[in-house]
């Protein structure tokens, strides 16, 4: 069988019961950076053989992480953090034990988008991942696209780039639109900082972000849709 095993976006602490068990029972660890998997499995005392399989290697890794699980094995992907699959490798893998017949199991556990999404005071009855933003091409096409949604929208982006893609909301999707801009989820300096778009540049030109960063924008017409979930709530 072939595990999905997310793991912690920040505390340590996040990572469930189930996961640690999962990972010391399991053949080999697949891992997007092993270093990084390393210290998250020296702290658990998790003692199994740990594979690279990332977003440069995975078409050529896939013949023999197939052929292992055909021969009975239990395989176990992880991420540097959060859920694999999710703007992380793991899509092509999955797919491809889909395929095959072999059985595949998603443990529930961390990923960075839903405490964005919860703490940001947006509506939660329906929201867009966006994840990644392309870097140049087509990246213009998915703003104009993202400016007609009226639901939430996630999207993941750098601490460097943070400012541009701040800019761009606002170009593409309108100075009145609130965002919310979370970052060190779980760690000491947390933060979840709800503004005007145009507010929020000015704030990170002055506070220069640091950390992973999730970026919860208000749909185009988010107005309409807070009213009728605080009217259902109620």
């Amino acid at each position: 069988m072939l595990y999905i095993v997310p793991t912690p976006v920040g505390n340590l602490e996040d990572m469930t019961f189930r996961a640690i068990t999962v990972l010391k029972s399991c053949d080999v660890i697949l891992s997007e950076d092993t270093r990084t998997s390393g210290v998250l499995l020296k702290h658990f005392l998790i003692d199994r053989p740990l594979w690279a399989f990332h977003a440069f290697n995975e078409h050529r890794a896939l013949t023999n992480i197939i052929d292992h699980l055909r021969q009975g094995k239990n395989i176990a992907l992880i991420s540097d953090a959060g859920t694999p699959g999710i703007s992380d490798p793991g899509f092509l893998l999955v797919r491809a034990c889909v395929n095959d017949g072999i059985k595949v199991s998603c443990l529930p556990g961390a990923t960075a988008f839903v405490p964005a999404l919860v703490s940001s005071g947006m509506t939660t009855d329906k929201f867009y991942f966006e994840g990644f933003l392309p870097h140049k091409k087509g990246r213009q096409t998915r703003l104009k696209y993202l400016a007609t949604l009226d639901v939430t929208i996630i999207l993941y982006e750098s601490p460097h780039r943070l400012i541009k893609c701040l800019e761009e909301i606002k170009e593409y999707l309108g100075d009145n639109r609130m965002v919310c801009v979370a970052r060190e989820i779980s760690k000491k300096y947390e933060e979840f900082n709800t503004l005007p778009v145009g507010d929020s540049i000015l704030y990170y030109k002055n506070h220069p972000p640091k950390g992973e960063i999730v970026i919860v924008v208000e749909g185009q017409k988010n107005t309409k849709a807070n009213k009728k979930q605080d009217d259902d709530r109620v």
